[in-house]
C-alpha cells in the first residue's frame, strides 16, 4: 500500500507516493501532463511485488506540490522539472536510482540520465528521447503532427488559458481520449487522476511548459546554464529501455526513428501494440518488466 509523504526542495513543498520493501532497488516514476501519479499504479504493485521500492512524486503544479514562495516563476520548462527530480533525490538522500517517466517525467529523467549520470542506474522512457531540441523551436515539423501539436498552440493564446482555467477536467478527459485512442478508461480512473488539476499553480505551469518550448515565454534564470547545456541534444549513455505506444496519438512512433545516436551505452526500443501516450497505465506489465530487465 503506497504512503504519501513530503519533502522540500529549495524551491517545493513535493508530494509523493512511496511503497515497497524498504532496502529494494529503488525506482523513481515521473508523469506528465494531463496525468498525475495514479498513472503508475499497476506498475507500483508489480514492481513491489518484485521486491523493489518505489517513489511516485507529484510533479510542480500537480496534486500536493506545492511553491514555497509566491514570488517563484510557476516554470514548466524542461530544466525546472529536471532540477526538481535533482533536489528531490538529494533531499531523500537518494544517491542512485532506477528511472521511469513518460511526457513531462519522461524528459525530466532523460535529462536527469544525460546531465548527471552517476545518479541514474537505468533509464525507462517512455516516448524516446524527450529532451527538447529549443534551438529548432520555430523550425516547424510535418503537417500532421502540425496538428497533433494544437493544444501547444492552443495554450499560446488568452482563449487557451480560459479553457484551461474553467475547463482543466474536461479537457483533460478529450486529451487522454485523442492521444489513446485504443485505451478505454472509465470515469471512476480518469476523475482519480483529474484532481491533481485542481492545484493552485497547474494552469501556470501548464502554460508555461508550452509557451517556454516554442520561445514565447522566459525562463526561470535559476535554470539558464542548464537549458543552455541542453541546447546540445546530449547524449544518454546509462543502459536505456525505451517504450513508445504503437497507437500513440500525440508523439507518433515515426518521431522516435533513428533515436539510438543519442544513446551511447546499452539501448532497446519496445513499441508496445494497441498502446497509446499513458503507457504505465495502459501497458503496466510491460513498463515494470522494462524497469525489472534494467534492476541491478
Amino acid at each position: 500500500m503506497s504512503e504519501l509523504a513530503r519533502v522540500t526542495t529549495s524551491v517545493l513543498d513535493i508530494a509523493y507516493e512511496h511503497s515497497g520493501p524498504e532496502h529494494g532497488a529503488l525506482a523513481v516514476l515521473l508523469h506528465g501532463y494531463p496525468y498525475d501519479v495514479r498513472s503508475f499504479d499497476e506498475v507500483v504493485r508489480r514492481l513491489n511485488g518484485q521486491g523493489m521500492r518505489t517513489i511516485v512524486p507529484y510533479l510542480r503544479g500537480y496534486g500536493g506540490t506545492r511553491f514555497l514562495r509566491s514570488d517563484t516563476p510557476r516554470s514548466g520548462e524542461q530544466a525546472a522539472l529536471a532540477h526538481d527530480l535533482l533536489e528531490f533525490m538529494d533531499q531523500l538522500q537518494i544517491s542512485q536510482a532506477l528511472l521511469g517517466g513518460f511526457d513531462w517525467g519522461g524528459r525530466a529523467a532523460c535529462i536527469a540520465a544525460a546531465l548527471w549520470p552517476e545518479r541514474v542506474i537505468g533509464l525507462v522512457g517512455g516516448g524516446g528521447y524527450l529532451i527538447q531540441n529549443n534551438d529548432n523551436a520555430a523550425k516547424p515539423l510535418n503537417l500532421a503532427q502540425e496538428q497533433a501539436y494544437w493544444y501547444q498552440y492552443y495554450f499560446h493564446s488568452a482563449r487557451g488559458r480560459r479553457c484551461l482555467e474553467d475547463n482543466r477536467h474536461a479537457l483533460g478527459a478529450h486529451i487522454w481520449r485523442l492521444w489513446s485512442p485504443d485505451f478505454a478508461f472509465s470515469d471512476a480512473t480518469y476523475n482519480a487522476t483529474a484532481k491533481s488539476f485542481d492545484n493552485a499553480d497547474f494552469v501556470d505551469v501548464v502554460l508555461h511548459s508550452y509557451c517556454h518550448r516554442t520561445g514565447s515565454a522566459d525562463g526561470d534564470p535559476r535554470y539558464a546554464e542548464t537549458e543552455r547545456l541542453l541546447r546540445s541534444q546530449p547524449k544518454i549513455g546509462v543502459p536505456t529501455i525505451t517504450l513508445h505506444g504503437a497507437s500513440d496519438g500525440v508523439t507518433p512512433v515515426s518521431l522516435s526513428q533513428n533515436e539510438e545516436r543519442f544513446f551511447t551505452g546499452q539501448y532497446e526500443k519496445r513499441v508496445l501494440t494497441s498502446v497509446g501516450h499513458n503507457i504505465p497505465m495502459e501497458a503496466p506489465e510491460q513498463f515494470a518488466q522494462a524497469v525489472l530487465d534494467l534492476a541491478p
